[in-house]
């Protein structure tokens, strides 16, 4: 699933970090570990990447991550406002620098009224930085899925690492 062009995006965001003088953190649901893979399939990762949190359960977002539970009871787990949430916890309870998070539904079943199969949130928290989140419908199966939302999480965490290099260009 981690195909050469995500492998060498991978490798983008490795370097980007190493820049900007950020370690970073992901928070991931839908694709179960599959961005933290990407990164740590890389040598020399473990200077960048400090940990990667699996949290597929409404528990373990809240556990690990410390999403508060009403806010996962009110907007549903695949929310911008729990991608938001997850990412921030991330930053916190990792102490990195730049966190991406993921949550969606990979099909083929979860889907609800206004929620369809493909749908991922996402997060990009920076510690006193607005965290940004995006929303996108993926087309496909569970692994089409799943493999796009893994590369526009790298993609997110490569522009938050420039946008952090930028920020203080004293960094690296």
């Amino acid at each position: 699933m981690i195909d050469d062009a995500d492998l060498a995006l991978a490798a983008q965001v490795l370097d980007a970090c190493r820049a900007a003088g950020l370690m970073l953190a992901t928070a991931e649901s839908c694709t179960g570990g599959l961005v933290a893979a990407a990164l740590t399939a890389i040598a020399g990762s473990s200077d960048v990447v400090e940990r990667g949190f699996v949290t597929y359960s409404n528990a373990a977002k809240a556990e690990l991550l410390g999403v508060p539970a009403p806010l996962i009871a009110d907007k549903g787990a695949v929310s911008a406002e729990v991608a938001a949430a997850m990412a921030e916890g991330a930053v916190t309870h990792a102490k990195v620098g730049l966190a991406v998070s993921v949550t969606g539904i990979a099909g083929p079943g979860g889907a609800t009224p206004g929620k369809p199969v493909g749908l991922v949130h996402f997060g990009l928290a920076r510690p006193g930085v607005a965290t940004r989140t995006e929303r996108r419908v993926f087309a496909g199966d569970r692994t089409a899925v799943r493999a796009q939302a893994m590369r526009l999480a790298l993609e997110l965490l490569l522009a938050g690492a420039q946008a952090a290099k930028t920020a203080s260009p004293h960094a690296g």
